[in-house]
Formats: structure tokens, C-alpha cells, sequence
């Protein structure tokens, strides 16, 4: 099931795991103009608190290319 912030877009993107994280954002922020993206190490504690106009992008900071970590939602 697909997430979304209350406007049209997806609200989730499985298929970046694994793509360097400034191809993540950028195509999230293709796909969803109207969100934050915030890229941050994986493992890093950030807040738990949900928010819709907000995807976070964890990524592995020890591989060469920085890939997406975990799968990007809104939130």
C-alpha cells in the first residue's frame, strides 16, 4: 500500500534502495515538489514524530556511492 501526504504522488519509493542518495532525492523531489527531503546517514537517531510534507533518506555513509539505506516514505 502506498503512502501519500494528502496530494498526488507516490508516498513511498522501494525501487531507490540501493541507488546513491543524490538520485534518490532528486527524483523524489521530481516526484513530490511540495515535501522536504532530508538525506541522513543511516543509524543517525532522529525524532520519531510524523510529518507529512517529509521524507527522509537514509543512506549507507561507508559504501562509495552512498546508497539509499532504507526505503523513502513520506514522513
Amino acid at each position: 500500500m502506498s503512502r501519500s501526504g494528502g496530494t498526488n504522488g507516490p508516498g513511498e519509493w522501494p525501487f531507490l534502495v540501493g541507488v546513491p542518495a543524490v538520485t534518490a532525492m532528486r527524483k523524489i523531489r521530481h516526484d513530490r515538489p511540495d515535501v522536504t527531503v532530508e538525506v541522513i546517514p543511516d543509524g543517525t537517531p532522529v525524532p520519531g514524530e510524523y510529518n507529512p510534507d517529509r521524507v527522509r533518506v537514509f543512506y549507507d555513509s561507508q559504501e562509495p556511492d552512498a546508497p539509499v539505506a532504507k526505503i523513502p516514505v513520506i514522513g
